[in-house]
C-alpha cells in the first residue's frame, strides 16, 4: 500500500527516528527492520549523515522485497523538546553518585562514566529532574534560516515535518519559506503541534482542543497559499510512548476532543504512542495513522545494544534481527490490518 492509500484508509504508520537523534548505526537497523515489517514514512533529523544512513537501512529492506517509505525531515520553528540535548559536566558529579540519570535515560545516553553522549540523545529531558544536584541541561538545536534550503536540497526528501506552537505563526511562515525556497516537491508538510503553550508560558494552562484548532487553521492557510497537502501529527504526550500504557490515551483523547474543529487533512496520532493506541480508538475515530517514536526505539534497544556489543549490525545477525523484527511486526500489524 502506498504512503498516501495509507493515510485514506486509516493505516498510516510512521517511526519517528528522532529529531536530534545521531546514532548512525542504531538509524540503519531502525529504517531496515520498520521498512521491511511494512511502515509508510520514517521522519529523522534534519541532517546529511542521518539521511545518508536512513537510505541504507532502507536499501537493506527494499533489497529484501519491501516498498520504500517516505523519508521526512523533522524542522521547528522555535524551541522546542523535540529539539534539544541534555549534556553535564561529568567532573562535577560526586565520586559516589548513583547516576540516576543514566537509569531513567531511554536511549542508553549516558553510560557508568562521562558525560551524554550526544548523537544518541533525543531530548526527552527525563534525566533534567533526575539529577539531585541539578547539573544536568538541555541546549537547544537551532538550524539557521539560510541552511535550511541547501540543507533540503542534499537530502531529498519526500516530506518535512515542521514543529510548531501556538502563537508562532509568523515564524511557522517564514520557516515554511524557506522549505519552499529548496524547490524539493514535497508529497506532504506535516505539522506537529500538541497543546502546550510556546515558550515563556509555562504556567499558563494548556490549549484548549478549540484554540489548537485555530491555531491549526491558521498553518492550513500557510500550507494551502505554499502550495502544500497538510498532514496532522496530533502530539498527545511528547516522547513519551516507552513510559507506560497509560500514555497512550493522551494521544487518543487529543483526537477525540478536536476532531469536530480540525482544518482539513488527515489527523495522525504521535506522543504517547505504544501498542495500547490502537486499542483505544472508537470505530469511528478518525485517526489517519499512527507515529511510533520513543517506543519503537526502545522495542529495539537491547537487540541493538546486543549487536554493538558484538561490533555488527543488528539486521546482519539474522537470530537477533529475526527476534527483534517479531517484536516490530507486532507493534505495527494491527495498524497495518485496521
Amino acid at each position: 500500500m502506498t504512503p498516501d492509500a495509507a493515510l485514506q484508509s486509516g493505516r498510516w504508520v510512521k517511526l519517528i527516528c528522532g529529531a536530534g537523534n545521531q546514532d548512525l548505526a542504531a538509524i540503519e537497523d531502525l529504517c531496515a527492520l520498520y521498512t521491511a515489517a511494512g511502515i509508510h514514512c520514517i521522519d529523522i533529523a534534519a541532517d546529511t549523515g542521518v539521511a545518508e544512513a536512513a537510505r541504507r537501512g532502507m536499501d537493506w529492506a527494499l533489497a529484501r522485497g519491501a516498498r520504500r517509505p517516505w523519508l521526512m525531515v523533522s524542522l521547528s520553528d522555535g524551541a522546542d523538546p523535540h529539539f534539544r540535548k541534555a549534556s553535564f559536566d561529568p567532573s562535577r558529579c560526586p565520586s559516589d553518585c548513583s547516576r540516576p540519570c543514566q537509569k531513567v535515560c531511554p536511549a542508553l545516553a549516558i553510560g557508568d562514566h562521562g558525560g551524554v553522549l550526544s548523537e544518541r540523545c533525543y531530548g526527552c529531558g527525563r534525566c533534567l529532574p533526575a539529577c539531585p544536584l541539578g547539573l544536568i541541561e538541555d541546549h537547544q538545536q537551532w538550524l539557521d534560516a539560510e541552511a535550511v534550503p541547501a540543507l533540503l536540497q542534499a537530502i531529498a526528501p519526500d516530506a518535512v515535518e515542521l514543529h510548531t506552537q501556538a502563537g508562532r505563526q509568523t515564524a511557522f511562515e517564514t520557516r515554511l519559506n524557506q522549505i519552499k525556497l529548496s524547490g524539493i516537491p514535497l508529497q506532504r508538510v506535516a505539522v506537529s503541534c500538541g497543546l502546550e503553550r510556546g515558550a515563556g508560558s509555562q504556567q499558563a494552562p494548556a490549549l484548549s482542543p478549540q484554540e489548537l484548532a485555530a491555531e491549526l487553521w491558521l498553518r492550513f492557510d500557510a500550507l494551502r497559499r505554499a502550495g502544500y497537502r497538510p498532514l496532522w501529527q496530533l502530539d498527545g504526550r511528547p516522547m513519551s510512548g516507552d513510559v507506560g500504557a497509560g500514555t497512550a490515551r493522551s494521544a487518543v483523547k487529543l483526537l477525540e476532543a478536536i476532531t469536530p474543529w480540525a482544518p482539513p487533512g488527515p489527523l495522525q496520532l504521535a506522543g504517547g504512542t505504544n501498542a495500547n493506541t490502537i486499542t483505544l480508538l472508537g470505530p469511528q475515530a478518525r485517526a489517519a495513522g499512527v507515529a511510533f517514536g520513543g517506543m519503537a526505539r526502545s522495542l529495539l534497544q537491547p537487540w541493538l545494544q546486543n549487536a554493538e556489543e558484538r561490533g555488527q549490525p543488528l539486521r546482519e545477525i539474522p537470530t537477533l534481527e529475526a527476534i527483534a523484527s517479531r517484536s516490530v511486526k507486532a507493534l505495527i500489524q494491527p495498524w497495518l490490518e485496521r
